[in-house]
């Protein structure tokens, strides 16, 4: 059985809610990624922040970088897979909600993260082609 934590993407970072979206993005270049988790105080998820969330939802919109948080954005109900999952679990995860990046979490600590290059590395082009269809359709 092939697990979430077989095909994740290791060393995943937090963002915390109360840092910036400049420093977010200095993180992104750092890890060369696009997307990171959101922390609480509590280094729980809140949400995830992507480069596209930076520029279309803080700099399209006229606002400073350095003065919008992290936590300004998370919106919504923040998905997440347990390091156990089975990959099937994984892919309806993401099909189900439509995302193309899923923390993974071990015992309530952020593992890694799961995306579409991770999916490509360990799955039949006909899986991938299922779960692009299913994820980039139109709703």
């Amino acid at each position: 059985m092939t697990t979430a934590g077989d095909i994740m993407h290791r060393g995943a970072q937090w963002i915390p809610a109360h840092e910036t979206l400049d420093r977010a993005a200095q993180l992104m270049r750092e890890l060369n990624v696009g997307a990171l988790p959101i922390s609480d105080d509590n280094e729980r998820l809140c949400g995830i922040l992507t480069d596209r969330d930076i520029v279309v939802g803080c700099v399209a919109m006229g606002h400073d970088p350095a003065r919008v948080t992290a936590g300004d954005l998370a919106k919504g109900t923040p998905r997440w897979i347990d390091a156990n999952a089975d990959i099937s679990e994984v892919l309806r995860e993401m099909q189900q909600h439509r995302i193309r990046r899923l923390p993974v979490i071990d015992n309530k600590r952020l593992v890694g993260m799961i995306s579409e290059a991770d999916l490509v590395r360990h799955l039949s082009e006909g899986q991938i082609a299922s779960w692009a269809e299913r994820v980039y359709a139109r709703g």
